[in-house]
């Protein structure tokens, strides 16, 4: 995989908390962490656009979802924002 290397301007203060947070959680360094955290903010974005378009089909299904179907689903959503946050 081939990499382009881009600039970014971060204020003093704001690159300090960046610092702090990369050793805290053990990054090599702060691509490392970037990377990471762009990672996740696109995941994000692609999670939320599926929120929205499920919730454009609520009320279309032909038959109702029963309370204990809810929360399995709930359940299932939950593991996986987990596993996400790890």
């Amino acid at each position: 995989m081939t990499t382009d290397r881009i600039t970014v301007k971060l204020e003093n203060k704001f690159l300090e908390e960046v610092d702090k947070t990369v050793k805290k959680i053990g990054y090599q360094n702060r691509t490392e962490f970037i990377r990471a955290a762009l990672r996740e903010k696109v995941e994000e974005v692609k999670l939320k656009k599926a929120i929205l378009e499920l919730s454009k089909l609520r009320g279309k299904a032909p038959r109702k979802t029963t309370d204990e179907e809810r929360e399995r689903i709930r359940e299932l959503a939950f593991k996986e924002l987990e596993k996400r946050a790890r």
